[in-house]
C-alpha cells in the first residue's frame, strides 16, 4: 500500500528535536545561574580543590615537616609554590602566644624598689669611701659625713674652720678641705653648698645680719673647691639658711655651735625617692660638742 501524499510523516519532526535540546541547555544554564548566586565559599573551595587536582596540576604537598630527598642527583627539595586563590580564605584563626609576658603593676612596683634599692646601695656605698678618706677629720670633731635618702651629707662643723663671725677659713683647715674636695670631685650628681649660723643676731660692718655670713661661708668653701680641683660650677648650688635649718635647738652654747655649719650635699636626686627625715641613716656625727660659747 502507498503512502498517502496528504497524511503528516510518522514521528515527531525534526524541528521538535532541535528545539527540546535548546530548552533542555537553557534550564541548565539557569539552574547554574541559580546556584552560582548563591554559592557557599567552603563548598565551593573544596569542589575547586577537587576539581584542580582531578584535572589540573598539584602544587600543595600535605606534610608535617619538609620532606628531604635522598636522592643522588637532589639532596633535599621542598615543595612547590602554592598559587593563591582569589577568593577570600575563610578560616579560625588564633592569636600566637607572646614571647614576652605582660607585666603587671605590682611586678613594675617590685622592678622599680629593686631598683631604688640598687642606688641607695650604691649611694651608701659612696658616703663609706667619703668617710674612710675623712676617717681622721670625723674623730676630731671637725666633719660629719652621713645620709638622708638619696643624698649624701658632707657637714664641715665650725670648730677649726671659721673664727666667730668670720666667713675666712682657718689657717691649717686647707689639708681638710683637700679631702672634701677630692671626694666631691670623684662623686656624681648636683653638689649643694648651704651655710647655717645659730640664732644670735648679727650685724657688723661687713655683714648686716646671718643671711649674709651664712651665704658668704658657703661661696668661701665652694670657691675653695673651684680653685682647688677646678670643678664644675654648673654643678654646683650655693645656699645661705642663716638661723632657720637648725639641726639642734639654739638653747645652749654647745647647741648653737653644732648650728653653726657648711654643708656639702651630693644631691643624686635621679633616685626618685621620697623619704622623710625618718630614713636618715646616720654614718658619722660629731659627737664631740663644741666648748666655744
Amino acid at each position: 500500500m502507498a503512502d498517502c501524499p496528504k497524511c503528516p510523516p510518522v514521528g515527531a519532526p525534526m524541528w521538535l528535536a532541535t528545539f527540546a535540546d535548546m530548552m533542555s541547555l537553557l534550564m541548565c544554564f539557569f539552574v547554574l545561574l541559580l546556584s552560582m548566586a548563591s554559592t557557599e565559599v567552603v563548598k565551593f573551595k573544596a569542589v575547586a580543590d577537587s576539581m584542580k587536582d582531578a584535572f589540573g596540576v598539584q602544587r600543595e604537598v600535605q606534610v608535617d615537616q619538609v620532606p628531604m630527598g635522598t636522592s643522588i642527583i637532589a639532596q633535599n627539595f621542598s615543595p612547590g609554590q602554592v598559587t593563591p586563590s582569589p577568593l577570600d580564605e575563610v578560616k579560625q584563626s588564633t592569636a600566637q602566644d607572646s614571647d614576652k609576658i605582660s607585666e603587671t603593676p605590682e611586678d613594675l612596683e617590685k622592678a622599680k624598689q629593686k631598683l631604688i634599692e640598687a642606688k641607695l646601695e650604691e649611694i651608701k656605698e659612696q658616703a663609706e669611701n667619703i668617710k674612710k678618706q675623712l676617717a681622721t677629720e670625723i674623730e676630731q670633731g671637725l666633719v660629719t659625713v652621713e645620709t638622708n635618702g638619696s643624698r649624701i651629707i658632707v657637714r664641715i662643723n665650725e670648730k677649726g674652720s671659721f673664727s666667730s663671725a668670720s666667713a675666712v677659713l682657718k689657717p691649717g683647715f686647707e689639708p681638710v678641705m683637700d679631702k672634701i674636695t677630692d671626694s666631691v670631685s670623684k662623686s656624681e650628681g648636683k653638689v649643694i653648698v648651704a651655710g647655717h649660723t645659730d640664732d644670735i643676731p648679727i650685724k657688723t660692718a661687713t655683714y648686716r645680719s646671718n643671711w649674709e655670713l651664712s651665704s658668704s661661708r658657703a661661696v668661701t668653701v665652694a670657691q675653695y673647691m673651684f680653685e682647688k680641683m677646678h670643678l664644675d660650677p654648673q654643678r654646683f648650688l650655693i645656699e645661705g639658711h642663716a638661723e632657720t635649718h637648725p639641726l639642734v635647738p639654739n638653747t645652749s652654747p654647745q647647741n648653737r655651735a653644732i648650728n653653726r655649719r657648711v654643708e656639702i650635699v651630693i644631691a643624686r636626686d635621679d633616685v626618685l625617692l621620697n623619704t622623710d627625715s625618718t630614713n636618715t641613716q646616720i654614718i658619722q656625727t660629731d659627737t664631740t660638742p663644741d666648748k666655744k660659747p
